[in-house]
């Protein structure tokens, strides 16, 4: 205990506060919307760059979309870690408007109010990249050589907020060339996304499904002769709403809780006449272990034996495919794995009270580390997931030092010191 409290006595010594906040606050006024990676990639580029990052490469993952990768080779007997994190953010419609005449007003402003950086991509996730960076920053100013490797590597096209886009094309022309030998394989992986600084092993998987219900028009005066697809869809929704509750009394995971689905959206109807077709969207939580293509088959099964009715049609789309054709897989890795003990402890130890082990509430991309490549990843940032894609995204300045305070740490003591 009396080495990690002198460790991190050191660490706190040798920050500059200053030059880790105008990092992440450079990062979020470059905007990054998803499709205009690129932006915020050359800054990231030439900061890997000054804070003396080698093999530092860019490659499209997309044309005009570029990744980006850097590492610091240690003196060749430690581990090797890896921090990556998403660098595209949500769109700012009705940003300006909802903080017009205020410090806020620009969105990429990265305005600090109240001991916060406000703006879009502050939480989501510009803390984590950049309080990452600053921390192998750190090291070097704290006179602290690693043993091991560090390495970063930037991802686009996470978010899917824009059309045509978000489907993890970045992250799987990266873990490809993983796969083939270009890019070393790291030993753990510190995947960025905001956690208010807990430490995520665990995280829920998904898919989004759209079901068009179509049955046949007719006059109102005369519906007999038509197939009502509302009356249709009544049903199926019935028999969807009793699914979610099946599934849920299933099972419970201790970091992520239950499954279930949740019917997003219903479209349809006639004018003066028997509904046609109707449309509806729904979203599957998924614990880990759970087979994405099972739940899949249990809800067009559950759908169809609701709709007793041969001329009525149902058809099935899922547009979310991430790294499932369907959709996102769950993952989880021991959660009383030394490394995740490791890092809990770094960043309890730069801010009291955090650094707890829960699971995450969201999808993103660690099932490419943890399922496709068999590598352990956590999610572990700053940031409030809960205040991220709204007007209020933003991060306090206390918990981003903390993170740059935390990675150092866990830095030094994953990868091992030179000395």
């Amino acid at each position: 205990m009396t080495v990690k409290n002198d460790l991190q006595d050191r660490l706190r010594a040798a920050l500059d506060r200053d030059a880790a906040l105008a990092l992440f606050r450079g990062a979020v006024q470059h905007d990054s919307i998803t499709g205009n990676e690129a932006n915020v990639v050359a800054y990231l580029k030439e900061e890997m760059r000054r804070i003396g990052l080698f093999d530092i490469a860019m490659a499209d993952f997309l044309p005009g979309r570029p990744n980006v990768w850097g590492e610091r080779k240690g003196a060749g007997k430690g581990r090797r870690l890896l921090f990556i994190g998403h660098t595209d953010v949500v769109h700012v419609d009705g940003w300006r408007e909802n903080w017009a005449g205020t410090e806020r007003e620009d969105p990429f402003g990265a305005a600090i109010v109240d001991g916060a950086v406000w703006g879009r991509g502050t939480g989501d996730l510009k803390a984590g990249i950049t309080s990452s960076l600053a921390a192998l920053a750190l090291l070097d100013a704290a006179g602290i050589r690693l043993a091991g490797d560090v390495s970063f590597a930037f991802v686009g096209d996470e978010e899917s907020g824009q059309p045509g886009t978000g489907v993890s094309a970045g992250i799987k022309d990266y873990v490809a060339r993983i796969e083939a030998g270009g890019v070393a394989r790291p030993d753990f992986v510190v995947y960025v996304e905001p956690t208010q600084l807990a430490v995520y092993p665990a995280q829920i998987g998904f898919f989004i499904a759209d079901i068009t219900i179509t049955g046949r028009s007719a006059y109102f005066g005369v519906p007999e002769l038509g197939k009502d697809a509302l009356r249709a869809s009544h049903a199926a929704m019935s028999a969807l709403w009793k699914h979610s509750d099946d599934i849920s009394a299933r099972a419970e995971h201790k970091l992520v809780g239950r499954p279930f689905l949740l019917i997003t959206g219903l479209a349809g109807g006639g004018y003066i006449a028997v509904p046609e077709k109707c449309e509806l969207s729904l979203i599957r939580k998924l614990l880990p272990g759970e087979s994405l293509d099972r739940a899949a088959a249990e809800i067009e099964a559950a759908v169809r034996g609701a709709i007793d009715d041969p001329e009525i049609t149902v058809t099935f789309s899922y547009p979310a495919g991430r790294d499932h054709p369907l959709g996102g897989t769950a993952a989880e890795i021991d959660e009383t794995a030394a490394e995740v003990a490791m890092l809990s402890e770094a960043i309890g130890g730069a801010l009291p009270g955090r650094g707890g082990i829960e699971g995450a509430p969201f999808w993103s991309e660690s099932p490419f580390f943890v399922n496709r490549l068999g590598i352990p990843a956590v999610y572990c940032a700053p940031g409030d997931i809960r205040n991220c894609h709204t007007y209020n995204e933003h991060v306090e300045i206390e918990e981003f030092l903390a993170a740059v305070v935390g990675f150092a740490a866990f830095m030094a003591r994953f990868c091992g010191t030179a000395d």
